[in-house]
């Protein structure tokens, strides 16, 4: 599942929040407004002896001209329509000045080489730069905007060799999470010939000497097309040999969804394998590559926590993992010893979540999660605590990549109102400098962020960041903008964003809460929030609506609800829970019929670590309880909602989109607007060229202005009248 991703949703009460919104009845049915056609099929299914009509199963045949037909019959209903409301063109041009700042990425440096990446501002993609001293000239290594014509082919990901004389890199189609992966040299700028595909989601792993690496890829149908139905194989591939020559080192011989990874500790002696099967425990296989005939060894194989390989010196391992430490922790594994009786406890389990952990410079950096907020912890490598890192300012912090013997690393802070302050930190003398400081043609410093605390359903005590301008009134009128996510221990913490900035100069409040199903409280906190208590995410969610209600931010016609893939979900299932309680909705790439999300790809299956499996009756009743798309009723006034998809999407396929859109403007009781926007040569996100970002933005900007009764082109200044 994706990770990050805006999510807002806002539902009416009885009244309509049209521009022309008013207090008369309801019109007659009639008078509705006239939604494509969407023909009802009579699929039905039986679980566990309950039967479940699955009318519109015919939009998941994506290939067919029927649903092509029927997809752009929707957009040619909705695109006009977002096309002529009033603040639309405003918002793109002010999305456009404020996304031109030159961007930059945080150095990582490999052997004697920088890489980073730099946009100048509206580029579509990212640049990758390499240079051998950041104070000198860097040159262009990678240019993806030379991929092709309209920028929507991107660069997903690299993995720079261990000496930095090669890179191998992915190129994604139109948001495909399928990828092509080639091979660079970095001195000349050149491509070799070698090319990998069938891959979705894996990474790749360097020998020392540069001569191979390995990767995942999935087995080949009976056509010799990428079968991601299955699970992915480890394979090795020497440098200048084709594809079909790599060595195939490691699949799983069950029926088990687990897909292996490929990792090579960075001594080079050992390959490792990591077995994965959702989000919350993993295994990991162990090969000794420098020994004649050697077999595979289970590492950790007892499915019991997550594992993760930090760094390996000689037959020691350093680990982190949330075995009998829910909130992580570091330990030291002998791999000719590896049983927990012999494991030595380096970083022991705090009261704050572990989220990550690097090794560099012969030094541990572990960095905490303390109420959604970074706090650094250092560590020699024998576990001793050294400092606490003095950061700048409350804020996100990532980076601290590196070598064990480089003496330097790099960190990046952001918060809601810093678009990116990256500084050098001087290992051998304790040294924090500013490396780079992004500017922004926005007024930064008249807005103020605030972490206030909720009472959930249940009385589970709720975080959650509002930020707002200075002037700002609590008077019960101010239009809010409510994301979420609540899943796969994924944690919201502050970030800068151009689309929020934009929407706070319209004098909108942005409220983030940290929901359960989140990463922000560690393992117990994720899990509360999962499988069977799936709801009590949908419950957090709701209950920020109401505390923003009751402490006089918002009204219910006022809150808007915006979320992505999971947070796709959860603002799908809180519109038809509570459709009064907001003003209008923005539901985007969701997994939103959950009896059957998990018959996309082996991929998909795995979410169920998370979601459960409507196969099992118990989990059945939890899932079909919230699906979104078996959960409208007919005749009900659910909010204005805009939902939006992409043609490429392969990870949230988008027939989940088409199948609510479908049945939410089949049960639509009122006039408030149902719409589907299918953006074309797009997938779930990553890789979105910038032009696509800002058209996309700014038509779910103009979307909320125009049902929040907001006032068109309101700015900044205006807060404080």
């Amino acid at each position: 599942m994706l990770r990050h991703y805006l999510h807002s949703f806002a539902a009416v009460s009885l009244l309509l929040l049209t521009a022309c919104s008013t207090t008369t009845p309801d019109p007659e049915p009639e008078e509705y407004m006239a939604y494509p056609e969407s023909p009802q099929g009579s699929q039905v299914d039986n679980y566990h002896g309950v039967t479940v009509s699955d009318p519109y199963r015919w939009l998941e045949n994506m290939d067919s001209t029927e649903v092509k037909d029927w997809v752009a019959a929707q957009n040619q209903f909705t695109l006009p329509y977002l096309a002529n409301l009033s603040s639309r063109e405003m918002l793109k041009e002010r999305l456009t000045t404020l996304w031109n700042f030159e961007r930059l990425s945080t150095p990582t440096r490999v052997a004697d080489r920088y890489f980073f990446y730099r946009n100048d501002g509206l580029q579509n993609q990212a640049v990758l730069y390499v240079t051998n001293n950041l104070n000198e000239p860097s040159r262009t290594l990678i240019d993806p905007n030379q991929f092709s014509l309209d920028g929507t082919v991107s660069l997903s990901r690299t993995y720079i060799s261990p000496e930095a004389n090669y890179i191998v890199y992915g190129v994604s189609d139109g948001g495909s999470d399928w990828v092509e992966f080639r091979v660079r040299d970095v001195q000349t700028g050149n491509d070799l010939n070698d090319k990998i595909t069938g891959t979705k989601f894996t990474n790749v792993s360097w020998l020392p000497d540069e001569t191979a690496f390995y990767y995942s890829r999935y087995p080949e149908d009976e056509n010799g097309q990428a079968d991601d139905q299955q699970t992915v194989r480890i394979y090795k591939h020497v440098l200048g040999e084709e594809q079909a020559s790599d060595e195939l080192v490691y699949q799983i011989d069950h029926e088990r969804p687990i897909n292996p990874y490929p990792q090579v500790a960075s001594n080079g002696r050992f390959l490792l394998a990591n077995l994965s099967e959702g989000f919350r425990t993993n295994a990991i296989h162990v090969l000794d590559l420098t020994a004649e005939n050697a077999e595979w060894q289970p590492l950790f194989d007892n499915w019991d926590a997550r594992y993760s390989l930090i760094e390996a010196d000689g037959n020691i391992f350093y680990f982190y993992t949330t075995n009998n430490a829910p909130n992580g922790r570091v330990i030291a594994v002998d791999i000719n010893r590896p049983e927990p009786e012999h494991w030595q406890e380096l970083i022991a389990e705090k009261a704050e979540t572990l989220e990550d952990v690097s090794y560099v410079g012969g030094q541990f950096f572990a960095s905490y999660l303390r109420d959604a907020q970074s706090l650094v912890e250092i560590y020699s490598a024998h576990g001793r605590h050294i400092k606490q890192l003095e950061l700048p300012e409350i804020g996100s912090v990532s980076g601290f990549t590196g070598d064990s013997d480089h003496l330097e690393t790099f960190f990046r802070l952001t918060s809601f109102t810093q678009p990116g302050a990256i500084y050098h930190y001087d290992i051998a003398n304790d040294e924090i400098n500013l490396h780079q400081q992004t500017q922004v043609n926005a007024e930064l410093s008249d807005y103020r962020t605030e972490q206030v605390k909720y009472k959930s359903k249940d009385g589970t005590e709720i975080p959650m960041f509002i930020v707002r301008h200075k002037d700002s009134q609590l008077n019960g009128e101010n239009p809010v903008l409510l994301y979420g996510y609540g899943g796969f221990n994924v944690s919201l913490t502050p970030s800068f964003s151009v689309a929020r900035m934009v929407w706070l100069e319209q004098g909108g409040i942005v409220a983030i809460p940290n929901l359960r199903g989140g990463g922000e409280y560690g393992d117990a906190w994720h899990q509360a929030g999962t499988k069977l208590n799936k709801q009590n995410v949908f419950d957090d969610f709701i209950a920020a609506a109401e505390f923003l209600i009751d402490e006089n931010y918002s009204r219910a016609e006022k809150i808007a609800i915006q979320g992505g893939s999971n947070g796709g979900l959860l603002v799908a299932a809180a519109l038809t829970q509570r459709p009064e309680l907001f003003g209008a909705a923005l539901p985007a790439v969701g997994v939103l019929d959950m009896l059957r999300y998990h018959t996309a790809s082996a991929n998909a299956r795995a979410w169920s670590s998370d979601y459960g499996l409507s196969e099992n009756a118990e989990e059945f009743t939890a899932l079909h309880a919230y699906s979104p798309v078996h959960n409208t009723q007919a005749g009900v006034c659910y909010p204005p909602t805009l939902i939006t998809t992409g043609d490429h999407d392969d990870r949230v396929v988008p027939w989940h989109s088409y199948k609510f859109a479908a049945v939410l403007q089949r049960d639509q009781g009122c006039n408030a607007p149902v719409m589907l926007r299918v953006e074309t040569r797009a997938g779930h996100g990553a890789g979105t060229p910038t032009w696509m970002a800002i058209e996309q933005i700014a038509d779910q900007w103009a979307f909320l202005i125009e049902h929040l009764n907001m006032k068109s082109g309101n700015t900044a200044d205006q807060n404080a009248e």
